[in-house]
């Protein structure tokens, strides 16, 4: 296994930022063919690292500082009223842990949400070659967590579990259940499984403040953001 001092990075060229328009975006990745321990991969996760299938990546962009990592302190987690109304709404729905997959029945809840949510975003039109390299190989940690109302699928949130945690990776749902506010349940419910596990943190990928896609994760409080100092709390 390679260890983190060891790892080779790379960086891409510049290419449009996916959130802040008319940005340029920069990226560095850890070398993809290496061989990376569940170890060495927390450890990138607690410099800011993030995963997209096989690569694990962070921003590296020369004049912009926008993308900062966030995590949930889950021994400090403070649920809002909003919170709870989420989860008596979704008291009826069932859920099943499963390994990454490729069945029709997920490739169509996935189609259904990047065309119908993200018809502006970079992953338009769905594609399942996409979707495979995205969500179903990449990483031996990886779980998907499936949600049904009866017998249909109606969302599917993947996550990977590291040595300090786990890490929200997507979630992706039937647009015609979107009041159930199936993303806001997504996260409760890792924050509960981080929390069972007694692991500390819920990685959450980026906060950009000036993006309307990241605005939900700055509701989860108390929550960790990484600074050139170091993890920050913001209360």
């Amino acid at each position: 296994m390679t260890k983190l001092e060891t790892l080779k990075f790379f960086q891409t060229p510049g290419h449009p930022c996916s959130y802040l328009p008319e940005q340029q975006a920069t990226t560095v990745f850890a070398d993809p063919n290496a061989m990376i321990s569940t170890g060495v991969y927390t450890q990138l996760s607690q410099i800011g690292f993030r995963r997209s299938g096989v690569h694990i990546y962070r921003p590296h962009c020369n004049a912009c500082r926008a993308c900062i990592p966030v995590r949930i302190p889950v021994s400090a987690f403070k649920s809002k009223r909003r919170h709870q109304r989420v989860l008596t709404r979704n008291r009826v729905l069932t859920k099943q842990q499963l390994a990454p997959h490729n069945s029709d029945e997920i490739w169509r809840l996935y189609e259904r949400y990047i065309n119908h949510r993200h018809p502006d975003g970079d992953m338009f039109p769905a594609d399942r070659e996409q979707f495979v390299s995205f969500l179903v190989t990449g990483r031996p940690e990886a779980r998907f967590t499936e949600y049904r109302l009866g017998d249909q699928l109606i969302a599917v949130a993947v996550f990977d579990q590291l040595d300090d945690g786990l890490s929200a990776i997507y979630t992706f749902f039937d647009p015609d259940h979107a009041p159930r506010s199936l993303g806001t349940l997504a996260i409760l419910d890792l924050i509960h499984q981080t929390d069972a596990a007694e692991l500390p943190y819920l990685y959450l990928g980026y906060w950009i403040e000036g993006s309307d896609k990241m605005h939900y994760k700055a509701e989860f409080r108390p929550q960790e953001r990484l600074t050139t100092a170091g993890w920050r709390q913001i209360p």
